[in-house]
């Protein structure tokens, strides 16, 4: 039900953080209109598993019906180069659904709420009064981490999610739905390869150390059309001199190996809701609501985000690598401990 005289929101960037946002604001009775780029469904680069998201977060949300009937991952196991060094049970379950699902049903959920969403469509981040970015993720000039993922279908694996740790690069596993396997990794520095798509993906796996998985790749049905890449990735908060209202990667982009970044899209819109919503129903100026919108931001991922920048270097060197495996095999690596400090 619409509320007379309330403001529109206007979003512009349709992945998780913005059509959450809106579905969120549509359970409130506020008018949101969301421009999206590109098209649904399409494929991302992205884990493709959800670790951590709150009953509180999916309430507030209205993720429930959208979350329903998904994978429920409850084990990891990770390797350091072709050796196994550990496998552990979950603190929490993590939901596998790939990102061509759950986009095409949060869009779908908002178009059923009353939200208008225009797809192929861009506007420009001018700070307008009422005006929301979520737009993709930051690029950070001289960057040289290049993400890549490709779908593998019926896939064999071990138990759970996989975290393959090589030179300079790490690569992680998740089943999805129809039998597929989600891969996805973070290269740095990557050497220049004529090979192209799923092939080229492959060709990187095992030059940075990791043959063992390349081999086990080859041996798999791959769908080519999975195939993303995306390069110069930039992580930690987004700095900009003006930012307005940003939320998920256009607000900040946490290193993947923590496998907490689509938790964190659906947070930050959490995060926003009230302070928008109050602007929208004429309680706080558009000034009062982002800066409050910022100051809910920082307290809630400034101090994951800091913990996640000094692990991510450590997790693709040499030496680091030797102590995870070393620790793994031990039984003595802290992985609950660091699981909760990216959180």
């Amino acid at each position: 039900m619409e509320t007379a005289g309330v403001k529109q929101i206007t979003i512009a960037g349709g992945g998780l953080a913005g059509l959450s946002l809106g579905l969120g604001l549509r359970r409130r009775g506020i008018p949101v209109t969301l421009h999206e780029a590109g098209t649904y469904p399409r494929h991302r680069v992205c884990g493709e598993f959800i670790s951590g998201l709150g009953e509180g977060t999916i309430d507030t949300l209205g993720l429930a019906e959208i979350l329903g009937g998904v994978l429920r991952h409850t084990r990891t196991t990770w390797f350091v180069r072709h050796r196994k060094v550990f496998q552990t049970a979950l603190p929490e379950p993590a939901l596998g659904i790939s990102r061509l699902l759950l986009d095409q049903r949060l869009s779908e959920s908002f178009r059923q709420s009353g939200g208008t969403l225009i797809e192929r469509s861009r506007i420009q981040d001018n700070d307008t009064a009422g005006q929301v970015w979520a737009v993709g993720r930051q690029r950070k000039k001289g960057s040289t981490w290049l993400g890549l993922k490709a779908h593998f279908i019926n896939m064999p694996m071990t138990d759970g999610l996989e975290m393959h740790l090589g030179k300079g690069i790490y690569v992680g596993l998740t089943p999805v739905e129809d039998g597929r396997v989600n891969v996805c990794g973070l290269i740095r520095d990557p050497s220049s390869t004529s090979a192209k798509g799923p092939d080229m993906f492959l060709e990187l796996i095992e030059k940075h150390g990791l043959g063992h998985l390349a081999v086990r790749l080859r041996n798999q049905e791959v769908d080519p059309g999975s195939f993303q890449g995306v390069n110069a990735l930039g992580f930690g908060p987004v700095s900009v001199p003006d930012p307005g209202c940003r939320i998920g990667d256009a607000h900040s982009l946490i290193p993947p190996f923590t496998g907490h970044g689509m938790t964190m899209a659906f947070q930050s819109a959490e995060s926003v809701l009230p302070h928008l919503e109050a602007y929208s129903k004429g309680t706080l100026d558009w000034p009062t609501a982002v800066s409050k919108s910022r100051r809910s931001l920082s307290r809630r991922f400034d101090r994951r985000l800091r913990m996640a920048s000094r692990l991510h270097p450590f997790l693709t060197g040499s030496l680091a690598q030797t102590v995870v495996g070393l620790g793994g095999r031990l039984g003595c690596l802290p992985f609950q401990t660091l699981y909760r400090a990216v959180r």
